[in-house]
């Protein structure tokens, strides 16, 4: 490899990375906003930070993403060969609609920033995520079909997640 590509390459890590962390911090916040804004009545129970995994990742495809880009995500899927990682498809990412990315850019997606939001969400709801150079939500271009630039944010669960998921379908305490 090149030492040019070599430096592309880590430019292109480098830049992922801080539009991760960049996201973050209003993932935190935005899970308590928006907890706190659900409607309730007399009624209705107020609304609870999730307790497994399916309501959280719920909550994050409707609540979260319908408050960011008016509409919930398109689709909501778990990996076949990882329990632990899922995968949040947007079919028009609003993030990078106005975004021209070079072909020579590699494997950037301005999506980036959205996924450092879902992993705030995340962690902060209890749900520790793990990755590669400490991002534990990616995102990924997949243009399957007639979705030219759909993004799937790939969010990967601790083990410990895992073990509390297991422990509460057993009915454990």
């Amino acid at each position: 490899m090149h030492l040019s590509a070599r430096i592309a390459k880590l430019c292109t890590n480098m830049c992922i990375d801080r539009l991760n962390v960049m996201g973050y911090p209003i993932g935190t916040r935005l899970l308590d906003l928006l907890l706190a804004r659900t409607p309730t009545s007399s009624s209705q129970p107020p609304t609870t930070r999730p307790l497994r995994i399916l309501p959280l990742l719920q909550f994050i495809t409707t609540t979260l993403w319908r408050h960011l880009f008016a509409h919930p995500a398109d689709g909501l899927e778990q990996s076949v060969e990882h329990k632990n990682e899922y995968m949040i498809i947007d079919n028009t990412p609003l993030v990078s609609e106005y975004i021209s990315v070079p072909k020579d850019a590699g494997d950037f997606n301005p999506n980036a920033f959205v996924a450092g939001i879902i992993e705030g969400v995340c962690d902060y709801a209890g749900f520790t995520t793990v990755g590669k150079r400490g991002v534990g939500v990616s995102a990924h271009w997949s243009d399957e079909g007639e979705w030219k630039g759909r993004t799937v944010f790939l969010v990967k669960f601790g083990p410990e997640v895992m073990e509390r998921e297991e422990a509460l379908g057993r009915g454990d305490k």
